[in-house]
């Protein structure tokens, strides 16, 4: 969510993740509750830990349950109780679609208690209508509002690129994807360092001062080479750029394997946006500041490219994972829905809760209103009534995503209290 991207939309009809969880003995619905006054619980469950990037996801699973309800109690106020009624397109929607993530992530919702009832109902519907009653009858529907009172927000989008590589560097492939270094540090705030600032967490030892870590320039320069922590080697610096904004991703090896690598760490220095320093700078207008708009610059101003990189200090750094065939994982460690996946600020939005939309399709005004899943975040995703769409993987669900910058409404689905 991770983190973001920022951004890059519109997944095609991709199809669901190739696996249900079926919950045993669930073949009628348990009788529904009733909806209840909205409550804070504590204590406090944290989020799962993210990075600064557009669409950084979370390294591993969390160990322990997510909690249920936003995690901070001035929240309260952001969610205002609704109808079903005052969903826009409610009724028009597929919600089939979003049960098998939503079962998926049962067997972490469960572990909080006002969860439990909602995973136990749960199962694949045998009709659009039998899926919509589930909602309804086990789920409260809030309106997502801004703490400064307004409803309306944006939504970007993001997916999972395709980069070509190789395990050896030659002249084609020579840009690495590194692993975490082994002199990356992360301190906790309240630790002394060398910048003064309590914020400052990861950096690295020196002489017994804890310093910022190797800003992208250094790293890029081979100044300080992390030769023996490449995963692989690919063969375009703008595509690399885009999976470190996406956070993982796919690399097709020359020798026909295909690998897939998330999001392991960062360095810690402050994420710049290129597209905004383009903008600023005259390069492109606005409107041309899309994901695909870049790339034509970097194609057109190869030499120009390596100083603009450089303007961002951020680095990420990957991990190899299994499972190239399926979708990516999200901040539960459940792999993503094209289409259906949400990365959320968690500070607003609880992981795995189902999160309603309204919003449009990208460059059109054709309404896009369907019940999604919070299931990813974001470093960039910040606020109440924000959110970034999992398009999936392809060329289309790049185009879509590239292109993504809307407004949006959100309505939040929170369990009924038993």
């Amino acid at each position: 969510m991770n983190y973001i991207l920022q951004k890059i939309h519109s997944f095609v009809s991709l199809t669901a993740i190739g696996f249900l969880l079926i919950l045993a003995g669930c073949q009628t619905l348990p009788p529904p509750v009733q909806s209840p006054t909205l409550r804070l619980p504590t204590p406090i469950i944290p989020a799962p830990q993210t990075s600064s990037e557009s669409n950084e996801p979370t390294a591993a699973v969390p160990t322990a349950p997510v909690t249920v309800l936003p995690s901070t109690t001035p929240l309260a106020e952001t969610l205002i109780p609704v109808n079903w009624s005052d969903l826009p397109g409610w009724s028009q929607d597929n919600h089939v679609a979003v049960l098998p993530g939503l079962l998926a992530s049962c067997p972490f919702l469960k572990k909080q208690t006002p969860w439990r009832l909602p995973c136990e109902a749960a199962r694949q519907p045998s009709s659009p209508e039998e899926a919509k009653s589930y909602f309804e009858n086990y789920f409260t529907a809030y309106r997502v509002m801004n703490p400064q009172g307004s409803g309306e927000g944006l939504i970007t989008g993001y997916y999972e690129p395709l980069l070509k590589g190789s395990r050896k560097s030659s002249a084609t492939y020579r840009y690495p994807i590194y692993t975490t270094p082994k002199d990356l540090r992360t301190i906790e705030p309240t630790t002394q360092n060398q910048t003064g600032n309590p914020n400052f967490t990861k950096g690295r030892w020196q002489d017994s001062q804890f310093i910022p870590y190797y800003d992208r320039a250094q790293i890029d320069s081979g100044k300080f080479p992390l030769n023996n922590q490449v995963i692989a080697w690919v063969d375009d610096p703008i595509e690399l750029f885009f999976l470190h904004v996406q956070g993982s991703g796919r690399v097709a090896l020359d020798n026909g394997e295909i690998i897939r690598v998330g999001f392991a760490n960062h360095n810690g220095l402050t994420y710049r946006s290129i597209g905004k320093i383009l903008v600023d700078r005259g390069d492109l207008s606005l409107d041309q500041a899309s994901m695909q708009g870049i790339k034509a610059w970097a194609q057109a101003n190869p030499k120009k490219l390596t100083p603009l990189l450089n303007q961002n200090p951020r680095y990420v750094f990957f991990r190899e994972v299994k499972n190239a065939d399926t979708s990516p994982a999200g901040a539960l460690g459940i792999a993503l829905t094209p289409q259906r996946s949400l990365a959320i600020d968690t500070r607003f939005i609880p992981l795995g809760a189902p999160v309603y939309i309204d919003t449009t399709w990208p460059l059109s005004n054709k309404s896009l209103q369907q019940l999604m899943l919070a299931q990813d975040t974001g470093g960039a995703i910040l606020g109440a009534v924000r959110a970034d769409f999992f398009w999936g993987s392809g060329p289309l669900a790049e185009l879509e995503s590239g292109r993504m910058k809307q407004a949006l409404k959100m309505w939040l689905l929170l369990p009924k209290s038993p």
